[in-house]
C-alpha cells in the first residue's frame, strides 16, 4: 500500500515561490472564516490556478494527477466502495487488479479517509490526486440506481407473495415512506435526475417490468425480472396523481411534484391499459432548471433578430411547428417570456400548462367537462387580451378562432405537428381553414427539431462512410467531402452514448405576397415554390449540418433530421 503523509501546504507553496507569505496569511483567514479547505481558499483567492496547484500537491506526495474525465474507469472497480462512503471520503475505485486498486481522491492528505477505504476494499490501494468537481459529477454519473431499484422492486415481489400485498393499505398506511414500493420510486426518479431523463416509461411485459428513460430524445432500457412490482407501482403512481386506483380499464392522466435531492419536479402521468396490466409515461419537468430565453435556444443572431421581429408584431399568427418532442413549447415559452411585461396581457389554453409562468393568465384546457382550446380562446378573446397563446391548433374550429384573432389585433401564437415550415400551410388549409383568412393573418412560420450534442469530454476526429455521405449529399444535394466531422467515441461522462445535451436547429418563413397570393388560391405547390425561393429561409437540415461541420453534432444526426424531413 503507497505511504501517504501529512504536508503543511501553504508552507510548501511559500517555500517554493508559488505564493507569498502575505498571500499565505490572507488564504488562512479565509479559511478560518469559511471552514473550507486552505487549496480551495487560495484557488477562491486567485493566488494560484487550480490545475496547478493540484499538480503541485501530486509531485509533492508522490502519486499521478489524473485526469478523471478521460480515465477509462471499470464501472465493476466503483461498486466495490459504497456510494455513501464515496461521497464522504471524496473518493472512488477507478480500476482494479488482483494485487491493488487505484482510488482516485479529491484530498489524498486525508489519512483516514485513506485507511478507512483500504479496509473496506481489503486491498492494497494506489492513490491518485483527481479535481473535486470532477469526481462528485463522475459519482452522479456511475452511482446509478439500476442494481437498487432491481432489489426493491424483488422485496415487493416477496411481499406479495408472503402476504397478498394490500397495495391500497400500504400506500395509504402511517409507515409508507418505508415501504419498498415508495422506495423504488425515489431511486427511480434519482436515477432519472442523474441520466438527465425527460420521461420514464414503466412497461409490463407477460414475464418482466421494462423500465426505460428518455436521455436526449433516445430510450435507454433497463428490465426488471420482478414483474409482480408493476401493479404496486402504479398504483402508488395513481395515488399520487389523484387518480381512481380501482380503474384498470381505462387510460388516465395526473399530476403530481416530487422533491429529489432538493430539486423540485413537476411529473405528468398518463396510463393505458396494455394486455400484461398497465403501462405508464411519466414527463419529467425540472422546475429548477429554469424556461431558457431566446438567446439559449441556439438561433444563429440572423434567425434570431427575424423571428424577435415577428413575436413583436402588434397582431397577427406566428406558428411554431414540429413533430412531438422536438422543442415547440421551449421556443413558445422563450417567446412569452420576452414578452412578459406589465403592459401586455397573455393569455395561454395549454394542454398541459406545463411550467408556471407569473403575470401571465394559463388555462388547462379540460375537453371532458367542455373547457377545450375553442372554448377557452372565445372566453380568453373576451378578457382584454394582447397577446393570445393557443397550446396546439387541432381541429377548424380552434384554427378559425385563432385566425380570426389575429386579424383583429391580437398577436397570436400557436403550434402545429408538421415536418416543416412549407408543409404548414397544407396543414391549416386540411384542417378546414379558408385560404384568405390564413393569408390575412399567417406573418411567420418557425419549425424546428433538436440534434444531440457530441460529448465534449469523448468526441475525437470522425472520417464520415460511404453511407453517411451519400445518406447527406442525396438529402441535401450539398457535397461533405472536404469538411471535418466529430463523434464521441463513448465515456462515464454520457452514459457511453457519444452524446450529452440536445440543441435546436431552425428554420423560419416568413410570408411574402407571392406566398400569400398562392394561400388565397388554395394553391399549396406554388406556396411551397414561392416558400423556398423566399428571401432569409434556409432548411433546418442545412442548419443541422453547420453543426456537425463545427463539430457540435455529428454528420449521424444530421442523416436522422433529413430522413424524418
Amino acid at each position: 500500500m503507497a505511504a501517504l503523509k501529512k504536508i503543511r501546504l501553504g508552507d510548501l507553496l511559500v517555500q517554493n515561490g508559488i505564493i507569498s507569505q502575505m498571500q499565505l496569511d490572507q488564504a488562512l483567514a479565509d479559511q478560518k472564516k469559511t471552514g473550507r479547505k486552505l487549496g480551495r481558499s487560495l484557488v477562491d483567492l486567485g493566488f494560484i490556478p487550480e490545475l496547478n496547484l493540484l499538480e503541485f500537491l501530486a509531485r509533492q506526495l508522490q502519486i499521478p494527477f489524473l485526469n478523471i474525465r478521460q480515465y477509462k474507469i471499470d464501472p465493476e472497480a466503483v461498486k466495490l466502495l459504497p456510494e455513501s462512503l464515496a461521497r464522504r471520503f471524496r473518493a472512488m475505485v477507478l480500476s482494479k487488479t488482483e494485487r491493488d486498486a487505484v482510488v482516485g481522491m479529491a484530498d489524498p492528505t486525508d489519512l483516514i479517509a485513506f485507511d478507512e477505504i483500504g479496509r473496506v476494499l481489503k486491498l492494497p490501494l494506489q492513490p491518485a490526486l483527481v479535481r473535486e468537481a470532477d469526481l462528485l459529477q463522475t459519482i452522479d454519473q456511475l452511482y446509478r440506481r439500476t442494481a437498487e431499484i432491481t432489489t426493491l422492486a424483488g422485496k415487493i415481489g416477496e411481499e406479495l407473495a408472503q402476504n397478498d400485498f394490500d397495495l391500497a393499505a400500504m400506500a395509504g398506511g402511517a409507515d409508507v415512506t418505508e415501504a419498498p414500493v415508495v422506495k423504488l420510486l425515489q431511486s427511480l426518479f434519482e436515477d432519472a435526475i442523474q441520466t438527465r431523463a425527460s420521461d420514464i416509461h414503466i412497461e409490463p411485459d407477460e414475464s418482466v417490468l421494462r423500465i426505460r428513460q428518455r436521455v436526449d430524445g433516445v430510450l435507454q432500457e433497463h428490465v426488471i425480472q420482478e414483474k409482480r412490482a408493476a401493479a404496486a407501482l402504479v398504483s402508488r403512481l395513481k395515488l399520487m396523481s389523484g387518480l381512481n386506483i380501482s380503474e384498470r380499464r381505462v387510460p388516465q392522466d395526473g399530476r403530481f411534484s416530487v422533491k429529489v435531492r432538493d430539486r423540485g419536479l413537476d411529473v405528468r402521468l398518463s396510463t393505458l391499459p396494455v394486455q400484461h396490466g398497465e403501462s405508464v409515461v411519466m414527463r419529467l419537468l425540472d422546475r429548477s432548471a429554469g424556461i431558457l430565453n431566446l438567446e439559449q435556444l441556439g438561433m444563429s443572431a440572423e434567425l434570431l433578430a427575424r423571428f424577435r421581429r415577428n413575436i413583436h408584431l402588434p397582431h397577427g399568427m406566428v406558428l411554431v411547428t414540429g413533430p412531438t418532442g422536438s422543442g415547440k413549447t421551449t421556443t413558445l415559452y422563450a417567446a412569452l417570456t420576452e414578452l412578459n411585461s406589465p403592459e401586455k396581457k397573455i393569455i395561454t389554453a395549454e394542454d398541459p400548462v406545463e411550467y408556471t409562468l407569473p403575470r401571465i393568465n394559463q388555462v388547462q384546457v379540460h375537453p371532458a367537462i367542455g373547457l377545450t382550446f375553442a372554448s377557452v380562446l372565445r372566453a380568453a378573446l373576451r378578457q382584454d387580451p394582447d397577446i393570445v397563446l393557443v397550446g396546439e391548433m387541432r381541429d377548424q374550429e380552434t384554427a378559425e378562432i385563432a385566425l380570426r384573432a389575429a386579424l383583429t389585433g391580437h398577436l397570436v401564437m400557436s403550434t402545429l405537428h408538421t415536418n416543416g415550415a412549407i408543409d404548414t400551410a397544407s396543414r391549416l388549409l386540411d384542417m378546414g381553414a379558408e385560404g384568405f383568412l390564413v393569408a390575412a393573418a399567417l406573418k411567420a412560420i418557425i419549425a424546428q427539431r433538436l440534434v444531440r450534442r457530441i460529448c465534449d469530454n469523448c468526441s475525437f476526429a470522425h472520417e464520415p462512410d460511404e453511407s453517411e455521405r451519400l445518406a447527406v449529399e442525396s438529402a441535401l444535394g450539398l457535397s461533405v467531402i472536404d469538411a471535418r466531422f466529430q463523434r464521441g467515441v463513448g465515456c462515464q461522462q454520457c452514459n457511453n452514448t457519444g452524446y450529452r445535451g440536445r440543441v435546436g436547429v431552425y428554420e423560419l418563413l416568413e410570408t411574402n405576397r407571392e406566398m400569400l397570393d398562392a394561400l388565397r388560391r388554395g394553391d399549396t405547390v406554388a406556396f411551397g415554390e414561392a416558400g423556398r425561393r423566399a428571401e432569409g429561409f434556409r432548411p433546418f437540415t442545412l442548419m443541422a449540418l453547420d453543426y456537425a461541420r463545427q463539430g457540435v453534432t455529428t454528420l449521424a444526426e444530421v442523416v436522422r433530421i433529413c430522413g424524418e424531413s
